[in-house]
């Protein structure tokens, strides 16, 4: 029991660093400003890490690399240390892998709750700040399908048609890694 709060505690720690990570990288690639209160937020939680890996990695372009690798580390930290109180010395060649494939959940829930919190602010608090960073967020998602799927009844229902493809895309992600892990571990076993 004590090993299972501990991998939850874990896993909630080192989503919000990671996750913060990757909104600021989201944040800056869509140009969003940081002035808001996400913003605020999201500087809150990744400062302390992003700042110092800027000395090693220059900002240059539209994405930032530093934030990326922050979330890297952290997922890299994150299953490694799961690994450790799981109690498995060998095999820790999975790592990097299990954090490539955290990290990939990782992005689609992300989206996934932006999408969610969009929504429910596009109906209840549609002039809200918040609504406004959460509107540039989603945009780039939302606008292919909004070509395709027309309005019905006044309503737009391009969030949840990418609430639907992105949940199948998880689903695919995890029969993915499945099928990679296990074709790992067992090649592992076998020598």
């Amino acid at each position: 029991m004590v090993i299972q709060i501990l991998s939850f505690l874990l896993e909630v720690a080192a989503g919000l660093v990671s996750g913060a990570c990757l909104l600021r990288l989201y944040m800056q690639a869509q140009r969003v400003p940081f002035s808001n209160p996400v913003g605020q937020l999201v500087f809150a939680l990744s400062d302390w890490l992003v700042m110092p890996l800027r000395k090693l990695i220059k900002p240059s372009g539209k994405y930032d690399m530093s934030s990326l690798l922050g979330a890297i580390l952290v997922q890299l930290v994150h299953y490694a240390l799961l690994w450790a109180l799981a109690g498995a010395a060998g095999a820790l060649v999975l790592v990097p892998l299990l954090a490539l494939f955290g990290l990939l959940r990782m992005v689609l829930t992300g989206l996934i709750g932006l999408l969610i919190v969009y929504a429910i602010l596009s109906w209840v608090a549609a002039h809200s700040p918040i609504y406004g960073v959460l509107s540039r967020l989603c945009a780039p998602i939302l606008r292919p399908l909004q070509r395709i799927i027309p309005l019905v009844g006044g309503v737009d229902l391009s969030p949840l048609a990418a609430l639907v493809l992105l949940q199948v895309l998880l689903m695919v992600l995890a029969h993915l890694q499945f099928s990679v892990l296990g074709g790992m571990v067992a090649g592992m076993s076998v020598m």
